[in-house]
């Protein structure tokens, strides 16, 4: 794909024919030519995993003007890295990931594909947005999403991204005219309290099926958690440097015995 226009990728972690990644799509191609390189089957919870043990490949699923879509066997951050090195013919001037069915606000970002793919855009000194809605299933509906995205790629554009900083956006389950706007905010103090489901094959062996109750241990206004209580969608600025500073000065301080 060769034009003047700006170029974007799009890329996520519920595979190439999820709904979500067809509104991110046509929300992207109000902004330039669209490349979209995904994974070919669901690759959720994958966090930052890449293939190292077996080969990857690549097929050109369709071609029109302005857009190509690509499948890749691999998970979501193989997909930036063969996009960015491999398949594009230029450096992308911003990369998508979504829009994940399910939320990746708070410690959720850890795991996230969707939002790994954002992180790994980042590393490549790209701008990159990781988009999110609260709900799972297949006939969610992403018209909110669609339009809030559009808002935030607009300002992406206009405003530009920090140096090792990419965004983690997440919308809450409503109608986008119960949405109340917009908060940039912190990640929420949260986490997940495991649980594993034991069962038993035909066999009598054990299997385990992980579930799980997320607790928000946070009673602050400005996190993620409570902006998607109260009816916004969240805007976390996200960076991959995972230094403590706070940490840094006292632990500099420390007596090593060696």
């Amino acid at each position: 794909m060769e034009s003047n226009n700006k170029l974007i990728l799009v890329c996520n972690d519920d595979g190439v024919n999820a709904p979500g990644i067809t509104a991110l799509i046509e929300v992207a191609r109000k902004f330039g030519d669209v490349v979209v390189v995904a994974p070919d089957k669901p690759q959720s919870g994958m966090g930052h995993a890449i293939t190292l043990n077996s080969t990857l490949r690549v097929n050109k699923v369709r071609e029109e003007q302005g857009l190509e879509v690509y499948s890749c066997t691999g998970t979501p951050v193989d997909c930036v890295k063969l996009a960015v090195n491999e398949v594009l013919k230029r450096k992308p001037d911003l990369i998508v990931s979504g829009i994940n069915h399910g939320s990746n606000a708070s410690i959720n970002i850890i795991y996230s594909g969707t939002m790994s793919a954002a992180i790994e855009g980042c590393l490549e000194g790209i701008p990159s947005v990781g988009f999110s809605l609260l709900d799972h299933s297949i006939d969610a509906d992403f018209e909110a999403s669609a339009h809030y995205a559009e808002k935030v790629i607009d300002q992406v554009f206009e405003n530009s991204l920090p140096e090792g900083v990419c965004l983690n956006v997440n919308i809450p389950q409503l109608h986008k005219d119960d949405i109340m706007g917009i908060k940039v905010c912190r990640q929420a103090n949260a986490n997940w309290e495991e649980e594993f489901d034991e069962r038993k094959d035909p066999s009598g062996a054990r299997y385990y099926w992980l579930t799980g109750v997320f607790k928000n241990y946070d009673q602050g206004t400005d996190t993620d958690i409570w902006a998607l209580e109260n009816k916004f969608v969240s805007v976390v600025p996200v960076q991959y440097d995972l230094t403590s500073h706070k940490a840094l000065v006292g632990i500099k301080k420390w007596k090593f015995d060696v």
